[in-house]
């Protein structure tokens, strides 16, 4: 946390010789900067300069070609032994050091020289943050504090200026400041930032006198006696931090210094045990009784790993790097030795690692502020403080600093079941759980045996903790971060902090149920009746909730192993709801849930659902009613707990009307879904949404589309292109856009003459102006006109603006026109970001011809680009394949498109000759796309 006294005091003494010099660097010290040797290099190389300027270009050349030397060895060592972070932050602490002294030997004994320098001339050079703190990683700032006594002598103002000139031309970031004693008292006393800096100085060179003087006035003037305020200060700023950072501890790209879990947070523990216990070294806390010897062994673990992944960042990056992006993942997972294991990618094993550490740094944040409160250095948290009286809690507990406690330890674990009433007590009376209780619960985990799990006391229990309190996610968040919960279903444990390397999950895997399960605890509640009317009614109606709340829990236990999840997940689940009280019926649903969370899902997204086929087989897949109002239910909350604007209006239409057809067919049976009643239902909608239209128009309106055209689209789009067609003349092309919003997409209809690869013309021209094509469906009338909707949406997942409407239609037009010619003009829009860049996708194609009565559908899933979907439908259009209709369903970098199509003659790709012959043009296609993509 902050290093040993006598290496600080190593770091800045001039050495007489090598035994001097620091130790605990990667390198021994003078291998790094050997500063005897630089400094008389240094001497001999300024004999010849005549000015300042030549003086300060000698000084820049020698010392920058000693900085790059020494960082190149520190890199070197770092890679051979690349979990050594305290080494590492110390060894790039020293060069720094070698850097500011040598320049201020060159600014006072050459530039400046004053051998007799007055009272007001005297300087202190201090280092303060991190740098004071002796933690550095490879491109740290450098924050230095010049410390005079009085107001700041002109001598003083050019020694300062000819540093800093040095500094800035060696390309360090350098934070400095200018002040007398008086001015850190006073600043410090204004702003707490100011005053964390100083707390953490430490004497570089200069008058040593003047920093002695600081550091004593500081204790006596500033510090003392203000404990409290700064406490309070401090974890307010740490929780703007947290806010700022998203509030999670699972985001997927966390950030390494500022995030939950990080570097700040064992930071803000060390400027607090300094400044209450007035203490150097967290070592001391053990001491002192806050953390036991294991947990200050957690605390250097955690604190070891998280500063050797920060300084892995800065090198892979060549700058200062603190959010850990995907692309950086991926190269500081192979720096720290990870490798592929077991159908886990290296990069994910990695981030579980992370994860871990820092629901550790979590754990000892909440015992040191405990420890705080017990001494009344902290106040108990503001929302509980309000409580006039703390609430009634059972026997064996009791409320101390407005928490929930334990009374009696040894009456506690006498009873094993009584790990988990105390959750079920913290829920019941809406309290926090007191930390002690929390440490004396993970130190006796292994009460917790195949006895208890199979008691019917402990199920009962745990399934309350689901069902009874209104917040089980609460439950289960706390359960999880000590171990109870994979302590109580061992299952569970391989997906805690596991994380999924992909843009579509926000949170880890174990995150992500909890997530889960939360949105349906909020739907069950009515928080969401208005969002979702049918999940709010089902659950109004009556349902087990006892198999929901289970499934939930197990629908992804299955994820990080070979198999698919799904499957080995059910195989779990199988023996895991048994053991939670389940009756046998019970089990088979949860087993049959879990097997098939993802069908609804598929089948909404990756299915035309106005195909009839489509309904039928979801149909015939979920045989009942109820297990289709569980399914849903499942679905919804599985898709809402990816993370935010996940959810969508038109994820939402789309469960909502396979949802209700399928309803339909299970209640009416499958003739609900015949075809031919379809079209007439359409026809006469038509015809009472024209009531202006005469007889005749509506008979050619009518008599103009094939049967698929009726069935495929709703009333609202008939209109449309009854409009458009309506006195049509061949060479025109008519567009109307509108935005949908049931399905919050903007929906563009086109009305032109047919010809060969209308569809990827329309592709091409939407790719070109940024736009993701959501659903599309083409449709060709008997008299020869294309009758194509395309739902799209812009870069961020939501309709155009009204504002940009125009321009949308005038670029859609130039295209079409032939103006704009669409294959060259998308190279300059087909580009992956850099830190998208290390995602990997395996291009899978399937064709079905089961699916669908009249259509063969290709299925494409592969990883997703803005020219993608141009790229397949002219490769589909010029081997003479007619695409009907087109859902793309996007899941973070990975999209399936799948294509409804016939061949030239209007039969299905029943050959296997000719769909391997397809299958290899449409992976050229992919192929010479990605690679235009990532060369860009």
């Amino acid at each position: 946390m902050t290093l040993p006294r006598e290496v600080s005091a190593a770091l800045v003494s001039e050495p007489a010789d090598l035994s001097s010099l620091p130790d605990g660097l990667i390198a021994p010290a003078a291998e790094i900067f050997d500063k005897p040797a630089v400094r008389a290099a240094l001497w001999r190389a300024l004999d010849g300069a005549e000015d300042e300027r030549a003086v300060r270009k000698a000084t820049v050349d020698l010392l920058g070609q000693a900085r790059d030397k020494a960082r190149a060895v520190v890199a070197q060592a770092f890679a051979r032994r690349p979990y050594d972070a305290r080494q590492v932050t110390q060894s790039y602490t020293w060069i720094t050091d070698c850097l500011v002294t040598l320049s201020w030997e060159v600014a006072t004994e050459r530039l400046h020289r004053r051998p007799t320098p007055t009272e007001a001339e005297k300087i202190a050079v201090i280092a303060v943050g991190g740098y004071g703190r002796g933690e550095m990683a490879p491109y740290s700032d450098v924050d230095l504090l010049f410390l005079t006594p009085y107001k700041i002598a002109p001598w003083a103002e050019n020694v300062i200026e000819s540093m800093l000139y040095i500094f800035w031309d060696l390309k360090l970031k350098v934070g400095h400041a200018s002040r007398t004693i008086k001015d850190c008292l006073r600043l410090g006393a204004e702003d707490y930032t100011i005053r964390t800096a100083m707390l953490e100085h430490r004497f570089l060179t200069g008058h040593a006198p003047l920093a002695e003087e600081l550091d004593r006035r500081l204790w006596s003037d500033l510090f003392e006696g203000s404990a409290r305020d700064f406490v309070e200060a401090k974890l307010a700023e740490r929780d703007t931090r947290h806010e700022k950072q998203g509030g999670q501890r699972y985001m997927v790209e966390p950030n390494v210094k500022e995030g939950k879990g990080g570097l700040r947070d064992l930071q803000s523990l060390y400027w607090i045990t300094k400044y209450v216990h007035h203490v150097d070294d967290a070592e001391e806390l053990v001491r002192l009784g806050v953390f036991s010897r294991e947990e200050f062994a957690t605390f250097v673990k955690a604190e070891n790993f998280l500063w050797a992944v920060r300084c892995h960042m800065h090198l892979h990056s060549g700058r200062p790097m603190e959010q850990l992006t995907f692309d950086v993942q991926v190269a500081v997972a192979e720096a720290m030795n990870y490798t592929d294991r077991r159908g886990r990618r290296a990069v994910e094993i990695f981030m579980q690692h992370y994860f871990r550490h820092a629901t550790s740094v979590g754990d000892l944040t909440r015992i040191f502020l405990t420890s705080l409160e017990a001494d009344h250095t902290k106040d108990a948290p503001l929302l509980l403080r309000i409580f006039k009286r703390a609430p009634k809690v059972k026997d064996g507990y009791e409320v101390i600093h407005n928490r929930l406690a334990i009374s009696d330890e040894k009456s506690f674990l006498a009873d094993k079941m009584n790990i988990l009433r105390l959750y079920e007590e913290a829920l019941r009376t809406g309290l926090l759980i007191h930390p002690n209780a929390m440490r004396l619960v993970a130190a006796n985990l292994h009460l917790i045996d195949e006895g208890m799990r199979t008691d019917r006391e402990a199920q009962r229990i745990f399934l309350d903790l689901l069902l009874k309190h209104g917040n089980p996610d609460r439950a289960l968040r706390r359960m999880n971060e000590l171990g109870v919960l994979s302590a109580f279903i061992p299952e569970f444990e391989p997906i805690v902090a596991m994380m999924q390397f992909n843009m579509y999950h926000h949170y880890t895997v174990d995150e992500h149920t909890i997530q889960c399960i939360y949105h349906l605890s909020e739907i069950e509640h009515d928080q969401l009746v208005e969002e979702l009317p049918v999940a709010t009614s089902i659950l109004k109606g009556g349902i087990n909730r006892k198999v929901l709340y289970v499934a939930l829990l197990l629908h992804d236990i299955g994820k990080g192993r070979d198999e698919d999840h799904s499957v080995l997940g059910a195989q779990i689940a199988r023996k895991v709801a048994p053991r939670l009280g389940l009756n046998k019926a019970e089990c088979a649903t949860v087993e049959w849930l879990v097997r098939h969370h993802l069908l609804m899902s598929d089948m909404a997204q990756k299915r035309d659902i106005a195909d009839p086929r489509t309904v039928r087989d979801f149909a015939k897949a979920v045989q009942t009613r109820d297990r289709l109002d569980l399914l849903l239910l499942l679905t919804v909350c599985d898709i809402r707990g990816v993370g935010p604007g996940t959810w969508n209006n038109w994820k939402a239409a789309l469960l909502r009307a396979l949802y209700r057809q399928t309803r339909k067919a299970l209640e009416g049976g499958m003739e609900a879904l015949n075809r031919e009643r379809r079209g007439a239902e359409a026809k006469r909608l038509l015809h009472d949404a024209l009531p202006d239209w005469d007889g005749k128009e509506l008979r050619i309106e009518k008599q103009r589309h094939y049967p698929t055209y009726w069935q495929g689209l709703h009333v609202t789009a008939h209109v449309v292109f009854a409009h458009l067609l309506r006195d049509i003349t061949p060479d025109e092309i008519r567009i109307d856009i509108h935005h949908d919003e049931d399905r919050d997409a903007t929906r563009v209809c086109f009305a032109l003459q047919d010809h060969p690869g209308i569809f990827s013309r329309l592709a091409g021209a939407l790719a070109l102006v940024g736009a993701n094509v959501v659903d599309a469906r083409t449709y060709t009338s008997k008299d020869g006109y294309a009758t194509a909707a395309f739902w799209i949406q812009d870069a961020d997942g939501h309709p155009y603006e009204a504002a940009r409407i125009e321009r949308l239609r005038s670029m859609i037009t130039k295209t079409l026109k032939g103006e704009v010619v669409t294959r060259e003009a998308i190279k300059d829009k087909d580009k992956i970001k850099k830190r998208e860049r290390a995602f990997k996708v395996p291009t899978s194609i399937t064709f079905d011809n089961e699916g669908s009565e009249i259509y063969t559908i290709i299925e494409v899933d592969t990883r997703d680009r803005p020219g993608l979907l141009y790229d397949l439908t002219r490769t589909l259009a010029n081997a003479h394949v007619y695409i009907a209709s087109a859902v793309i369903a996007t899941y973070g970098e990975q999209v399936v498109d799948a294509f409804y199509v016939k061949d030239m003659f209007g039969l299905k790709y029943f050959t296997p000759s000719k769909q391997k012959a397809l299958e290899k043009k449409l992976r050229e296609a992919i192929a010479e796309g990605a690679n235009r993509a990532h060369s860009g």
